[in-house]
Order: C-alpha cells, then sequence, then structure tokens
C-alpha cells in the first residue's frame, strides 16, 4: 500500500465512522433457496500496488451474509440461497460488485480501485468543534485495557517458547529514472536493474545491491531467563573484500532494522527509539480513535487507529486490530509515519505485523515486513530502499529443553549454515514475494567481473576509506599526507599497508613523514601474524604484533578513531607549540570471544623527549637540570567486555553502532625499572563503562563513568595527562575547554554525560520545527588530585611543571573543586552538523584560558 493512500484513508477515517447499510427488502425468501451452497474463496488487493487489502467488507449484494478478510486479503464466504453478485468495500475504494455462479464453488480474487486520489478537498463547518480528549473517550478506554494486558500477550509470559524464524533482508538503489538508468556508465550493466509498480516504496527502477537471508531456531526460558538462538543457515551476496565488508554491511543493517515488537515500550529503527503506540505513556502522545468494529471474525476485533498529537515527534500513526475476547491481545497491526516527522532522509516506512492464534487462545506474532525508502530529497530523486521480511512458524510453547540447549554462548552458528542446499533455501522461502529478488546473487558475482566496475568500487574506497587499492598493497590514508603544526611547520606524510591478497595471515604497515620545521623524520613499520587464519582486522581478533615507531604526539590529546596527523585537525586554538617525540617498540597480542570479551597483552619500552616550547627540568642539588628524554619499560593487560555489541569495520578501525548495552573495560599497566633501560617503578589502573541510557521521547544519554590511579613515584609526563581539545571540533571524550598539558593527576574519577533530545522541544516551535533541528546539552566533571610525593612543587628532584613564554605554570594538579564544563549545542543543522556553545565553570584564572568556545561535529545520524 502506498504511503500517500495511507494517508488518505486515514484521513478519511478521522471524518467518517463506516459502516454497513443492508436493504431488508432486496432479501431473498427462504422459498427461493436452492439444496445446493454456493462457495467463494478469494483475495482482496489493491488494483494500483497489488497489496492485499486487510478487513475488507465481502457480502452478498443486498444481504446480511457478510465476512470480512484477513490480514493477507484472503475471504471465504459462502450461502445456500441463491444469489449471484458479491460486494466488496472498504474505507478509501470504490465499491466493487462482483458476479458470481450459483451452486457451484469458485475462486474469486478482486482488484479494488482508490477513490480516495478523487478527493481534493473537505470542508467541515460547526459552531463549536469538540477537542480531543483522553477522558470519556472510548478508543483511550480500549488502548489503556490492551496495555494491561500486554504482559501475558507476550513471549516472556510462558515459561518455555521455540520457534523457527526466516528473515530476508532487500536493500536496494531505489526510484531511478529512466534517464538515470540508461546513462553512458551504465551500459554494461542493464542486467541490474529491476521494474516494479511505481506506487510501491521505493519507486518505478530499482537496483538491488545487497540481499540476505538467514534461518535460526529459537529457544526461550523464562526461568532462570535465557535465550538461544542457533543460525542454521547463512546466505548473503560476496563483495570482494578489499570494496566492502560484507558482515560489516549486514550488521549495520540489523541494527537499523531491528525487530519490531509492537509491545515493547520503545521500538528501535534506524538507530533512534519511537514510542510503541501501546506504551505504558502512550495516551500521552498518540492520540486514538475506534475506525470499524470487525464481528464477523472469531474473536471480534476492533480496529484501532492512532496518529501521533504532534507530528514531528518519533512517534508512528497507523492502526491495530484488538482482539475483544478478554486479552485485548493486538492481532493485526500496520506502522508508518508521518512525512514530517523529525527523521533524517526517510521518504517513507512501513511496517506490517502478522499475529497467529496459541493453542491457548492468544496470539504471536507471525511475520513482520519492514519497508523503509531513503533519499537526500524527500520528495523526488534516487535513494535507497531496505526491506526486511520475518517468517516464524512452528511456534510452540511450554515444551521444556534440556539445560545443554542452552548451553555456550546465547548465539550460536551450526558448522553447515553457510553451506546449505539449494533445497533448504528453497524450502524456507514460504512466501513468493521472497523469490522474486533471487537473481541477485549472480547479479553481484557477475557484476564483480566487469573492470569499469571494479574501478568505480577502487575511486569510492580511495574517497570513503581513504586508501588506494594496488593489489597485494595499498597506499593511504589519503587524509594524513599532509598537515602542519607550529613545531613541526608543514609535515608531509606517505604510508600504505598490506592487503590480503599477499596473505591472510601476514599484514605489514608502515609509514614515513617529515616536518619541514623541525627538519626531523618520522616512521612506522609493523608486522603482524593471525593466530586464526583469519584478517587480522576481522571479528573475532587473534593476532600477535610487533611494531616500532617515531614519531611526535601532543600530550594530553587522546583521538578515539581520528590519527593526529589528520589534515583537518592542524587548525588549533591557543599555544600549540608542546610535543612529545616518542619511540615506542612493543609487542601485542590480542584475543577476542564471541561473546565480545577480550583481552590484550602489552610490553613496551617507551622514550620520550620534548620537544617545542616543552622541556623536561629539575632542580636537583639547587640547579636546573635539563632531563634529555624519559625511558620506560611497560607491560599491560587490558580487559574489554562489549555484550552484543554490533560494528561496521572500515579500513582502519572498526566504527561501533552504539545501542543500549553497555562496555566495561579495564586497564593495568606496570613499570619495570631496570628492564630493557625503565628508570621507573610504577603501577596505573584505569576502569571505564560507557553506557547510553535511552529515555524514550525525551532523547538519549550517552553516559561515561571512568577512574584510575598511579602507584608508585613518577615524574609528570608518566601521570595522567587528562584529555584536552584546542581544535575547533567538538570531541566526545575530551574536555574542550581544557588546555593541552593543563591538569595532571595521580588518582581521580570523571563522569560525563551527553544527552539529544532529539529535537523534542523545537518540534514543538512553530516555523523552527520545519527546520528539524535537534537539541543537545553536556556535562562533564573531572575530580581527583596529586599525592604529595608526585608533587615538583614538594619535591625538586621530581621534573617541574612546565611554564608558557611569559614563565606562567602551565600545567597543574586538580585542587579541591572538580574541573567543570558544559554545553548546550543545536544539532541536525543541515542534517548533519552539530553546534555547540561551550562553558567552562571553573578554574578561569589559569593561563591561556577560555571561559566560552563554539565547537562543531560532524554527525551523521537518522
Amino acid at each position: 500500500m502506498s504511503l500517500n493512500r495511507f494517508y488518505k484513508i486515514i484521513f478519511t477515517l478521522s471524518l467518517v465512522l463506516p459502516f454497513q447499510a443492508f436493504n431488508a427488502s432486496a432479501q431473498t425468501p427462504a422459498a427461493a433457496q436452492v439444496s445446493s451452497r454456493t462457495v467463494v474463496t478469494g483475495v482482496v488487493t489493491d488494483a494500483a500496488d497489488k497489496d492485499p487489502v486487510p478487513y475488507a467488507t465481502v457480502l452478498f449484494k443486498g444481504t446480511q451474509i457478510i465476512t470480512k478478510t484477513d490480514a493477507d486479503g484472503k475471504f471465504v464466504i459462502s450461502t445456500s440461497e441463491s444469489h449471484d453478485q458479491l460486494q466488496i468495500s472498504y474505507v478509501g475504494y470504490k465499491t466493487a460488485f462482483i458476479p458470481v455462479k450459483t451452486g457451484e464453488t469458485q475462486t474469486v480474487n478482486v482488484k479494488l480501485v482508490n477513490e480516495s486520489e478523487n478527493l481534493k478537498e473537505v470542508t467541515i463547518t460547526s459552531n463549536k468543534r469538540p477537542a480531543y480528549r483522553n477522558k470519556n473517550n472510548p478508543a483511550v478506554e480500549l488502548i489503556r485495557k490492551v496495555i494491561e494486558n500486554k504482559a501475558k500477550n507476550q513471549n516472556k509470559n510462558y515459561d518455555h517458547v521455540e520457534y523457527q524464524q526466516y528473515e530476508q533482508m532487500l536493500f536496494s538503489l531505489s526510484n531511478l529514472s529512466d534517464k538515470f538508468k540508461t546513462k553512458r556508465i551504465f551500459k554494461n550493466y542493464q542486467f541490474l536493474f529491476q521494474n516494479q509498480d511505481s506506487t510501491k516504496i521505493g519507486g518505478k527502477n530499482i537496483l538491488p545491491v545487497f540481499l540476505e537471508e538467514k534461518v535460526s531456531q529459537n529457544y526461550l526460558q523464562k526461568s532462570p531467563e535465557k535465550k538461544k538462538t542457533i543460525y542454521t543457515g547463512d546466505k548473503h551476496v560476496n563483495y570482494d573484500a578489499k570494496f566492502i565488508d560484507t558482515k560489516g554491511l549486514s550488521k549495520y543493517f540489523e541494527r537499523m532494522y531491528a525487530d519490531v515488537n509492537i509491545y515493547e515500550s520503545n521500538i528501535s529503527l534506524m538507530s533512534n527509539q519511537f514510542l510503541s503506540p501501546i506504551a505504558d505513556a502512550s495516551p500521552t502522545f498518540y492520540k486514538f480513535f475506534i475506525t470499524d468494529t470487525i464481528k464477523t471474525s472469531v474473536p471480534n476485533l476492533i480496529e484501532l487507529s492512532f496518529i501521533p498529537r504532534n507530528n514531528t515527534d518519533l512517534l508512528f500513526e497507523g492502526k491495530m486490530y484488538v482482539t475483544m475476547d478478554g486479552n485485548y491481545a493486538v492481532q493485526d497491526a500496520y506502522l508508518t509515519v508521518n512525512k514530517n516527522i523529525n527523521l533524517n532522509f526517510v521518504r517513507a516506512l512501513e511496517a506490517k505485523l502478522d499475529f497467529e492464534k496459541n493453542p491457548d487462545g492468544r496470539y504471536h506474532l507471525s511475520k513482520t515486513n519492514l519497508v523503509v525508502d531513503f533519499g537526500i530529497n524527500k520528495s523526488k530523486g534516487g535513494g535507497f530502499t531496505g526491506q526486511r521480511t520475518v517468517i516464524i512458524k512452528d511456534y510452540q510453547i511450554n515444551k521444556p529443553q534440556p539445560a545443554s540447549v542452552y548451553e555456550g554462548p546465547a548465539l550460536a552458528t551450526a558448522p553447515n549454515a553457510e553451506s546449505q542446499s539449494d533445497q533448504f533455501w528453497t524450502s524456507q522461502r514460504t512466501d513468493t514475494t521472497l523469490k522474486t529478488n533471487l537473481n541477485i546473487y549472480k547479479n553481484i558475482d557477475t557484476l564483480q567481473t566487469i573492470p569499469s566496475f571494479k574501478r568505480t568500487a577502487d575511486l569510492l574506497t580511495l574517497f570513503f576509506a581513504g586508501y588506494k587499492n594496488f593489489g597485494p598493497f595499498e597506499v593511504g590514508p589519503v587524509n594524513t599526507f599532509y598537515s602542519f603544526n607550529n613545531v613541526e611547520g608543514l609535515r608531509l606524510r606517505l604510508g600504505g599497508r598490506t592487503t590480503p591478497e599477499l596473505s591472510k595471515r601476514y599484514y605489514f604497515e608502515t609509514y614515513g613523514a617529515y616536518g619541514i620545521k623541525d627538519e626531523k623524520w618520522k616512521y612506522f613499520l609493523s608486522g603482524t601474524y593471525s593466530l586464526n587464519n583469519k584478517s587480522i582486522y576481522a571479528f573475532p581478533q587473534n593476532y600477535i604484533r610487533g611494531s616500532f615507531q617515531r614519531d611526535t604526539k601532543i600530550p594530553g590529546q587522546d583521538l578515539q578513531f581520528v590519527q593526529e596527523d589528520n589534515f583537518l585537525l592542524s587548525f588549533k586554538r591557543g599555544q600549540n607549540n608542546t610535543l612529545l617525540y616518542n619511540d615506542f617498540y612493543k609487542i601485542d597480542y590480542v584475543h577476542e570471544f564471541e561473546s565480545h570479551f577480550s583481552y590484550q597483552v602489552i610490553a613496551r619500552k617507551w622514550t620520550q623527549r620534548p620537544g617545542g616550547s616543552l622541556y623536561f627540568n629539575n632542580f636537583e642539588n639547587s640547579t636546573v637540570n635539563a632531563v634529555d628524554a624519559l625511558t620506560t619499560a611497560e607491560l599491560s593487560l587490558n580487559l574489554r567486555y562489549a555484550p552484543n555489541e554490533k560494528f561496521y569495520q572500515g579500513k582502519i578501525y572498526r566504527v561501533p553502532i552504539i545501542d543500549k548495552f553497555p562496555i566495561f573495560t579495564l586497564k593495568y599497566t606496570a613499570g619495570l625499572k631496570g628492564v630493557v633501560g625503565g628508570q621507573y617503578n610504577y603501577q596505573n589502573i584505569i576502569a571505564r563503562v560507557d553506557k547510553r541510557f535511552y529515555l524514550s521521547q525525551l532523547g538519549y544519554s550517552d553516559v561515561t563513568i571512568e577512574g584510575g590511579n598511579t602507584f608508585g613515584k613518577v615524574p609528570f609526563p608518566l601521570l595522567t595527562i587528562h584529555r584536552a581539545n584546542q581544535t575547533y571540533s567538538y570531541q566526545l571524550d575530551s574536555y574542550n575547554l581544557m588546555n593541552f598539558l593543563e591538569f595532571v593527576s595521580d588518582h581521580y574519577a570523571s563522569v560525563n554525560i551527553d544527552h539529544s533530545f532529539n529535537g523534542f522541544f523545537f518540534n514543538k516551535i512553530p516555523l523552527i520545527k520545519k527546520l528539524k533541528l535537534r537539541e543537545a546539552i553536556s556535562f562533564k566533571a573531572l575530580m581527583g588530585g596529586l599525592r604529595s610525593e608526585n608533587n615538583p612543587n614538594n619535591d625538586p628532584s621530581l621534573l617541574q611543571f612546565p611554564k608558557n613564554e611569559f614563565g606562567e605554570t602551565r600545567t597543574f594538579e586538580l585542587g579541591r573543586q572538580p574541573y567543570m564544563e558544559g554545553s548546550v549545542g543545536i544539532g541536525n543543522i543541515f542534517k548533519v552538523l552539530r553546534v555547540d556553545m561551550v562553558k567552562r565553570f571553573n578554574y578561569l584564572n589559569n593561563p591561556e584560558v577560555s571561559e566560552y568556545g563554539i565547537r562543531a561535529r560532524v554527525k551523521f545520524d537518522f
């Protein structure tokens, strides 16, 4: 069903309550009955897009012999009377009259023609228009009954549940014009394009680019709560790994197209959370209308339509069918979104949910079809369409399984999952619509043999990933080839790494850089050996690496996913003439597990020398002594646990797909005096928790809590130098108005809260809401201190805190007051930009401090 037509239907439903009129005088008298029965079966569909029309009224014309189509548009009607014409009607369609043969069993398929397109204008006049109210509203009373009973209508109400699930994910370029299709560049690719009805989501021409099918066996247990999913089938298109990470795409689509469970308070789609129409708070945010009563179904159903009170909020509109058997269960549902919703790039969204009856009379979800169409322009032009279909069968309740079924990880894959036969997959595709795009498997294989495609993919990889592929070796990343800073001046760099075409087990990476001003060479070389015969970038990682690096680093700058010599980070505020010249000799071993627990063991020799205006001096024996370098030998153990983590694996690093699950990290480092030149004994431990909290319509908060302690007497370069930011970009993990090397400590605790309201307030302001802006606030606090033994003000033999060119101390210990800063931001500017006004609340008397600042951040989000 097209989205525009659905809007018109909902609009019509809100004006007119459907009713059935029957002409009793035209009924056939009993004397005219015949002994044989007339039985008619069929399917009612939309004449334009061929979609089924659920719950349409079907009757023998002029009688009260009536039925309704089911969720798939199917119907059965019969009579022993003599009637030769069916009447089929549904709000928004022209009533159809179909002749039938009396006394015979027959199949009649009906196509209803949309009449809502003829509705140009509706004018309602009234002296007093009643306002919508929740009080004394039968629709609201009904939805409250659904909310009260939703606990018993879910899977988790049963002691044991098991079922088989088939899912298909299809992603296509969509709404492609004939002119686009016939461009010269696509001369060799015509076999990829497919035509579909222009009224469907996605438009006339589509180009399927990704297809994945999965089959799983699922087991759920109530007490103790356990869930086990075993994938028995996994089939997907295979792109060349040097261009596209197929498994990474799969994880990304899985996050965007999560399971649609209407019984959950919030439904996660496109990395956002939509309030369910049957959430506890739904009457506050939705308007509900009873639009039909279906008495021919067993049990009887009430059609309940709903729309958001504010059409820009992250809410659905649509309808659901509620059973009137005392369970108040949802039997079927149709969800879509308003065209004005504050959701980027989404032109249309449809979710159809079908439920089947359990042996105990309740219902379980049996089929979900979710379609989302994306585009830069919401009204025209090409875009992308993703469709995820889930079919559940062999549903069984209260059938206990032995404990062995739940052993091992919650998600498991059968050894033959990716090698299942064609017969296996044919048996799983029970819906005919699932078989229409299977030629994509062959098309993608053919596509990758065409030289022009390889060249195009190569250019796109260079643009997005920053690497130019030369077979066994690739050069990049290109955004580091040129940068500058006050110490090195113009910095030129060239590097690259080997690819799996050389070896899947051995990887080498290198670069060389030169500073025009400091006239120093920097370089890096590493060799990695994969221990599990997989790429070192593939999950789960298991490798050992040896490396040497001689390069510069700004003390206190910690960039999670960006390299320090990125050109865009060359622009900084304030004084930027402090650098460390580091030599790192390092051996590290990484081992990840399917449970997303990992550990890393690192042995490192680190020599650091001051650069620019930074110096290492002490006052031992009452004289100023310059220290050329510090050398430490370290042994580290890093533990990380990220349950249910998903990520897209890029060329350089993983891009996390943030979800509600926490991430725990624990890092322990021991400095070893006398080992390979190490000068200090010390221990350092850091613990951290990252968690996203979803607050439904109020958006979400990203919260980080971190604490650390250093044991032992060490100079200030080995203390914790707190993360600072002097660039003009807003960095989530750093203090954006703290200067580099401004604060150090040997024990600390911090909290970082970044909250996005997702437009909750802006959506309520006339005119402003048309801009689809989103509000954000943040608060960061850092408390800690420095023990007397590590404070150079108490011990002249320690390296003294650096001073600026005016002789003012620029590095400080944290005092009794925590360092605090906060920001208020406006996001979604041009759909990709967030701008924050940042305020620093204290330590304003430190030199070179800014109390306020403007910071910007590029953030692509739906």
